[in-house]
């Protein structure tokens, strides 16, 4: 049975040559060639002994998932739908910007949480990507993006904010974080590489001591009320311990913040109230807010928030000395946007088939 050498970082990938009786540099020397140089042909890799080839050949592939769909919007991001198996795929999306380049990766096939406001989690569940399939997308959107006119990669950041939770698929995951991070790989700053969780507060700890890229908070209440009902998970880590988990977070690097990501509903979470709810709740965490505009899909059961609410909320936050984003929508014409990423999940939750019974 081959391997796929895409499901190793640097040491996995040093432990799997040592097994072949080969020295450690030539672990280093094949990252390079798979994510510096995007190689998926041994025999394109001329450093290596012709012997060493020939026996990868037989005993290993590099192997990302295969492209189904690619959707360009108006504003140049891009969509990909790439199969990982069994009539499952998962979305990609590219997104430009002035002086960077973002990627926004998914972890899972679906998504476990059920978030209401969130399309993916529409979707019901189906189970965790591999490392490959993690790593892939990022070696995938590489090869089909190039280089800018300088020769430099497009890609300068990667977002782990696409279908999934990705801190409930940690062990993969982190694998993926370090080949990012990895010099003989992508070498991403670890600052530009973010990963959004929803708040699971016991594998927040475990990152922190792992792998501390920059951590971005799925908040979206200020409340554990309100919180309860939109992010599910807050019945098991409520508002008081996510907030713990975030200090601890960023403990080892005190010049660093917690992004706080609040998508902006109608009449939900929008009020003047629960911007100074909010105020108060963060006030010994470090941190910025993003404000996402609500982008809507079928049956959702949410309107976006007015842009004078939006403005109002913006500006209690930053009168109170916050900084403030409010997200640009980018890619809704592709359902590219936030929230808008369903993909396709061959769900075994039943998820859908239970809110169909019970609408019926």
């Amino acid at each position: 049975m081959t391997v796929n050498l895409l499901d190793y970082d640097l040491p996995g990938l040093t432990g799997y040559f040592a097994e072949l009786g080969e020295k450690p540099f030539r672990a280093k020397q094949v990252m390079r060639w798979m994510h510096h140089f995007g190689a998926a042909d041994f025999a394109e890799m001329s450093d290596l002994a012709k012997s060493l080839r020939e026996k990868l050949g037989q005993l290993a592939t590099v192997t990302p998932p295969s492209m189904m769909a690619e959707q360009a919007s108006s504003d140049g991001t891009r969509k990909w739908l790439l199969d990982v198996g069994s009539m499952n795929g998962v979305e990609t999306v590219f997104i430009p910007d002035d002086a960077r380049g973002t990627l926004c990766v998914s972890s899972q096939v679906g998504c476990a949480l059920e978030c209401t406001f969130c399309s993916t989690g529409r979707q019901g569940f189906n189970r965790n990507l591999s490392v490959a399939e993690i790593i892939g997308q990022l070696w995938w959107a590489n090869h089909a993006l190039g280089h800018d006119p300088k020769g430099q990669r497009i890609i300068t950041n990667v977002v782990m904010m696409g279908m999934g939770e990705p801190l409930a698929n940690y062990t993969n995951v982190v694998t993926a974080l370090n080949i990012m991070l990895d010099d003989h790989a992508y070498g991403l700053s670890r600052r530009r590489v973010t990963v959004s969780t929803s708040g699971l507060v016991p594998a927040m700890d475990r990152l922190r001591a792992d792998c501390p890229v920059a951590l971005a908070v799925s908040l979206h209440a200020p409340n554990d009320r309100l919180r309860d009902v939109i992010v599910p998970i807050n019945r098991k880590y409520p508002l008081a311990e996510l907030m713990a988990a975030c200090l601890r977070y960023l403990e080892k690097a005190p010049r660093d913040f917690v992004t706080f990501e609040y998508v902006m509903l109608d009449g939900i979470n929008d009020q003047p109230e629960h911007a100074r709810q909010l105020i108060e709740l963060v006030r010994d965490v470090p941190c910025k807010f993003n404000l996402i505009p609500f982008n809507p899909f079928p049956d959702s059961g949410y309107r976006c928030s007015r842009g004078d609410a939006m403005r109002r909320f913006r500006d209690i936050l930053m009168q109170a000395g916050h900084i403030v984003t409010t997200r640009k929508t980018r890619g809704d014409d592709i359902d590219a946007a936030c929230g808008q990423l369903a993909g396709q999940v061959q769900d075994k939750t039943r998820r859908v088939m239970r809110r169909m019974e019970v609408s019926h």
